[in-house]
């Protein structure tokens, strides 16, 4: 396990448990209790916990993850559906994409197909920073207040944008997505802007892996009836998956 690795774990051990102690962490991931102490020490420095005597609480943002950690997680699983997403897409389409990892991988794979000749709109800064010099792609940038843990803009500025649109397809990055209770987020400021892509799309396919699907965040961003498409890996429920092929979801299994 590498650093990057370490801190990723500690971050989500600490959101599930509210408290780590040093001793017990380091038996846990099979590394020093020293390294673990520097690793704290570390998230600390960046107040994504508290330090405590021997081990460390909760701060309220670990909660939610920023970005950066949680790119390792499922990656294989985010690629394969990413690249499935970018197959979706024809040649001049204008195409909405919202924040998060899974979303991000769309824009790298759609960035990949030099034959689209795309117009892409996202309300994320990672994305946008990534696009802005592919030359094949007339990038719009949403506006707003920026979101650190996410890099995406929300609030009453990044509305403005949007509402004068006409988009061909959105992909969706969610927290969760329920058959029945539809695609959410934990942001409620993240939902309205996606809400909105979503709202000024023909049509909306949710990016997610298999972890995602079932259950409801915090903040709705659409009902399942909005929804055209989900994108996810192999290994989600087949119940689920039929619940929401009943619900008339295309589901595609990558």
């Amino acid at each position: 396990m590498n650093r990057y690795e370490r801190l990723t774990a500690l971050l989500e051990l600490l959101a599930e448990r509210g408290r780590i102690e040093v001793e017990e962490i380091a038996e846990e991931l099979a590394v020093s209790a020293a390294t673990i102490r520097r690793d704290l020490d570390h998230l600390a420095e960046q107040q994504l916990l508290t330090r405590t005597r021997g081990g460390a609480v909760a701060h309220a943002v670990s909660y939610d993850l920023p970005l950066r950690y949680k790119t390792a997680r499922h990656a294989d699983a985010k690629l394969r559906i990413a690249r499935a997403a970018a197959t979706l897409v024809d040649k001049g389409a204008v195409v909405g994409l919202n924040g998060g990892t899974t979303a991000t991988e769309v824009a790298r794979a759609l960035a990949a197909r030099a034959d689209l000749d795309l117009t892409i709109v996202t309300n994320a800064l990672n994305i946008a920073n990534e696009l802005a010099v592919r030359q094949q792609i007339k990038l719009v940038v949403t506006g707003g207040v920026v979101r650190p843990q996410s890099y995406e803009l929300i609030g009453p500025l990044a509305r403005l944008i949007p509402e004068e649109l006409t988009l061909d397809v959105t992909f969706l990055g969610v927290e969760q997505v329920d058959p029945t209770a539809g695609a959410s987020a934990r942001n409620e400021g993240e939902a309205a802007i996606n809400r909105l892509l979503a709202e000024r799309s023909g049509r909306v396919v949710v990016v997610a892996d298999s972890s995602k699907l079932g259950g409801s965040a915090f903040v709705r961003i659409c009902p399942t009836e909005q929804i055209s498409g989900l994108i996810t890996d192999a290994d989600a429920d087949e119940a689920v998956v039929r619940e929401f092929r009943d619900h008339g979801v295309d589901v595609l299994q990558v």
